[in-house]
């Protein structure tokens, strides 16, 4: 995240997305879950091209049978297998984006299918999946309204996906909990929340501590008539834990990846430095009860 009120420059990371909707800067103010909508699905159409440029590679988008990256400490699925066996399994992954990690799904056998606020990440996926391996259904839909009956999945999954963007988290919860077949799993990963405490930043102003950690209040960025064109939120390791038990689910693991001593990338606020030192991922593993 910027300073709060600090204005965006053309050399900022994201200025394509930004020169588009017109941001000229951010802040923390309170918004609902329609502006947070509306800001999610502009934000990731305008930074889709961007966001690939920078990311796909990394994500094995354009491998043949995709790739399942959890986070940018590199956690892959298939070391972890935090979603046990996947294979005749119907498996919904929310915020898919252009979906790697749902084709990688495919792959192994399972039945997955896609979900994403924004049209422009969902045609990246099929841009890729026009390439060649396998093919999976994509559905362009709100992660706080799932368009799926009840008790019709046996797995979900979010790496990174719709949870840090959405008003109501607990609303998201409530709606895997519903589409999940009972003894189902959901497995989400986010920036841990302890990294609200920092900038935005992979370098040494990184690791200053600045804001405060129980400051529910978004961070949001404007364009100059104040309409937001991007929307994070943030929620306490208490708050992710009461939304899943709330929900009726059952915490089974939370993990916090060390950083790895392979990896030299940074990826936004993600660095070895700052990974060192603190954990910049959150990954909730939970079930429904049988």
């Amino acid at each position: 995240m910027p300073d709060a009120q600090t204005p965006l420059t053309p050399e900022d990371r994201h200025a394509e997305a930004n020169a588009l909707l017109g941001t000229i800067g951010g802040a923390r103010v309170r918004v609902d879950s329609d502006d947070s909508r509306r800001a999610s699905r502009l934000w990731w159409d305008a930074d889709a091209n961007a966001y690939h440029e920078t990311h796909a590679e990394f994500l094995g988008v354009d491998s043949p049978d995709g790739e399942f990256v959890w986070c940018p400490e590199g956690m892959h699925e298939g070391d972890w297998h935090l979603l046990g066996e996947v294979a005749g399994r119907r498996v919904l992954e929310i915020g898919c984006g252009s979906a790697p990690c749902a084709r990688w799904l495919a792959a192994q056998g399972a039945h997955p299918v896609g979900l994403d606020l924004s049209r422009g990440m969902l045609d990246r996926g099929l841009q890729a999946m026009a390439q060649g391996g396998p093919r999976v259904p994509l559905v362009q839909a709100d992660a706080e309204a799932l368009p799926f009956a009840s008790e019709s999945f046996d797995l979900a999954c979010s790496a990174f996906g719709a949870v840090p963007f959405v008003a109501d988290p607990g609303q998201v919860m409530r709606e895997v909990a519903r589409v999940l077949k009972p003894g189902g799993r959901w497995v989400f990963s986010v920036n841990h929340p302890m990294r609200w405490i920092f900038r935005d930043d992979p370098g040494p102003d990184g690791l200053v501590a600045e804001f405060p950690y129980f400051d529910r209040t978004p961070y949001v960025e404007v364009d100059g008539d104040g309409v937001p064109t991007y929307v994070e939120h943030h929620r306490t390791v208490g708050d992710r834990v009461r939304d899943i038990v709330g929900a009726g689910l059952v915490l089974v693991d939370l993990i916090e990846p060390d950083w790895p001593e392979w990896l030299d990338r940074e990826w936004g606020q993600w660095s070895p430095l700052r990974g060192k030192i603190f954990p910049g991922t959150a990954i909730f593993v939970t079930e429904k009860p049988a």
